[in-house]
């Protein structure tokens, strides 16, 4: 792919040669790289808005640090396509979030630039700060560790953690706090407010003005460094300022706020820095999608990942044109989530920081009393979600399947064992395509099965899906999962009249006589498609929508292991421990005899691409199905004949 490179950019293949470029030449760099991202993620898709708001950023901490020396952490990974590009990346970046391309995140095994992998939010501080007390403990003490954390991955309990114990720790590490008020979302909570005060106030930023003053004499004082940086913390101290104070109790020296999109300053800065021993913090203030003026002046949750797009007119592609779709499974559940809740009083939408991607919006513009976005606190999200159950009201708590690994024993100790009913949508069930490892919801439908009290179900179509969450919502149910995928359902006509289904009942879609696929959720759409080209071959299989992995419909399996001795299952989730786990147990359990074969996600973790070839790779989309059918039939055939 031909992208036209900037002449400063395009003689960068690693940060050694950023390093002979004089200083006031890395704002053409700065220029040079904004625009090679944008022209980049406008044809190739991406996330968009966080990288070009470190641009800066990035340029100044390559150019002033060590790497891969010295240890930079990206939280998250959005942040950090100028980083890639930087790091010997460039030429092969047209493949980034591509089948058998680079990933969208930093990836040990990708380079050794990429310090450690991150596609979760909220975990820089703790990785910087393992890394400095390793080398302090190997008696490599130059090193520099460098966390660069976003406001809104700033919310997550562990970055509270990761400070509270760095504070006490004599290690070289530098937290860097990138402020744009914003997360995909807008960011929320009293954080954001404490930074929007630091910002503004007044009495602080004549403090910091002179304190900065100072800063800039400390690389020319040598050996009196430490002496003024201590004079800088006390000055800091004596002016009592109020808004320093959370940074200060925990033992951080705290710098800042400064202009993230000055990059000769921030050189000057970083510079400086380096001189000072212990736990710091460096406060920046940046726009997200820096640079391209749609997004600046846009909305910026678009611009997050915008999808394809014309650089010049800034107007967002839009994917089969003007045909009508299938609606996403994510907007089904935002506009029906608001209608069950204009029906009953007792229903709150929560999610962690996601209410655009999980559509929880919607209820927050309907409903801004009844529907809350707590940040990036998935374990706060459910234990929240918990309390308002104690006291009658029936929380849907929507997070990414992947996003639930984090809160896991809140779902067990403050949900399950107490038997609470509250309704885990779990968006991005299975593949959830060019993400990749870090976001496939690969392990749900195994981690929610074997927590007693669960209910635990995935939807075949936009119509299973409301009528799964009227179901949810009745009387006593208990704890009630309910998993669906990224991306588009099946049905342009499907909001129609919800009606509630039988706990742990499936349905026959097919009949058949040659073998039996039991499927679960979304996929089982691929399974149908496998059953229409099997027919046409002149094998007939029955065909088993689940709907639940537990409790399992023993009557549909009862008939199954009656009737058929090949069997094949289905899931857009692991092998091990999933719904097909579940089909064997069932069957050893009961005394049955068959060759089941499941398919699924494998035991490995899966890189990224679109689903459609995920699902190929991984044998369970339509051509797969179908062909495991043929190999089951043939070894019957062949035990037959020997």
């Amino acid at each position: 792919m031909e992208i036209k490179t900037g002449l400063l950019l395009s003689a960068i293949e690693n940060p050694d040669d950023l390093k002979k470029l004089k200083e006031e030449q890395l704002i053409q760099v700065c220029n040079e790289l904004r625009q090679f991202i944008i022209d980049i993620v406008s044809v190739k898709g991406g996330h968009f808005g966080a990288s070009l708001g470190v641009v800066e950023l990035t340029v100044a901490l390559h150019y002033v640090f060590n790497t891969p020396n010295d240890l930079l952490v990206w939280d998250v990974g959005h942040q950090a396509y100028g980083h890639k590009i930087l790091t010997g990346r460039r030429k092969e970046f047209h493949t980034n979030r591509i089948y058998k391309g680079i990933s969208g995140f930093p990836k040990r095994k990708e380079s050794i630039y990429d310090a450690f992998g991150v596609g979760h939010s909220s975990t820089s501080i703790s990785a910087a700060l393992g890394m400095a007390v390793a080398d302090r403990y190997k008696g490599e003490n130059q090193k520099q560790h460098i966390a660069v954390i976003g406001d809104g991955a700033l919310t997550g309990g562990m970055a509270f953690e990761g400070l509270n114990h760095a504070g006490v720790e004599n290690t070289n590490l530098l937290v860097i706090l990138n402020d744009n008020c914003m997360s995909i979302d807008p960011n929320v909570g009293a954080l954001k407010e404490y930074l929007t005060d630091i910002t503004t106030s007044q009495t602080y930023n004549k403090v910091k003005d002179e304190v900065w003053k100072l800063l800039g004499k400390i690389s020319k004082l040598g050996p009196n460094a430490q002496e003024i940086a201590s004079k800088i913390e006390s000055g800091l101290k004596s002016a009592m300022l109020k808004q320093s104070n959370l940074f200060e109790s925990l033992k951080f020296r705290y710098f800042g706020p400064v202009d993230g999109h000055d990059v000769v300053r921030l050189t000057k800065v970083l510079k400086d820095l380096k001189q000072i021993p212990g736990p710091k913090i460096l406060h920046c203030l940046t726009v997200k999608g820096k640079g391209y003026k749609f997004s600046e002046e846009g909305n910026q949750t678009i611009w997050h990942s915008p999808g394809l797009f014309n650089k010049e007119t800034g107007e967002i592609i839009k994917v089969g044109g003007n045909q009508p779709q299938p609606p996403k499974y994510q907007d089904v559940f935002g506009h029906t989530i608001v209608e069950l809740a204009e029906q009953n009083k007792k229903i709150i939408g929560v999610t962690p920081a996601m209410p655009s991607g999980c559509s929880l919006n919607l209820m927050l513009e309907a409903m801004p009393d009844r529907a809350f976005d707590v940040g990036i606190a998935e374990q706060h999200a459910v234990t929240f979600s918990a309390g308002m159950a104690t006291q009658g009201l029936i929380p849907f708590c929507n997070i990414y399947s992947s996003f639930m690994q984090r809160a896991y024993d809140q779902v067990i100790h403050d949900v399950a064992l107490q038997n609470l009913n509250v309704i885990f949508c779990l968006d991005r069930g299975g593949f959830a395509g060019s993400d990749g490892a870090t976001h496939h919801g690969a392990y749900d439908l195994a981690y929610m099965r074997c927590v007693p009290n669960m209910i635990v179900s995935a939807p075949m179509n936009e119509e299973e899906l409301r009528n799964l969450m009227f179901t949810a919502q009745q009387e006593n149910m208990g704890p009630f999962t309910i998993r669906y995928p990224r991306g588009n359902g099946v049905m342009t006509n499907w909001k129609k009249p919800m009606k509630t289904i039988p706990i742990g009942k499936g349905r026959k879609l097919r009949d058949g006589k040659d073998l039996a696929i039991l499927s679960i959720g979304h996929i089982g759409n691929m399974a149908t498609d496998a059953c229409d080209t099997l027919s046409k071959k002149g094998i007939e299989a029955a065909h088993y929508d689940m709907r639940f992995a537990k409790p399992l419909d023993e009557m549909i399996l009862h008939e199954v292991f009656g009737k058929f001795d090949k069997v094949i299952t289905v899931e857009d989730g692991c092998i091990i421990g999933g719904m097909g786990s579940a089909v064997i147990e069932f069957m050893a359990d009961n005394g049955y005899m068959a060759h089941v074969k499941r398919l699924g996600i494998p035991d490995r973790f899966v890189d990224h691409g679109e689903q459609k070839e995920l699902y190929a790779e991984c044998g369970f989309d339509a051509q797969g199905i179908y062909n495991t059918a043929l190999e089951l039939l043939a070894e019957k055939n062949n035990a037959m004949v020997s």
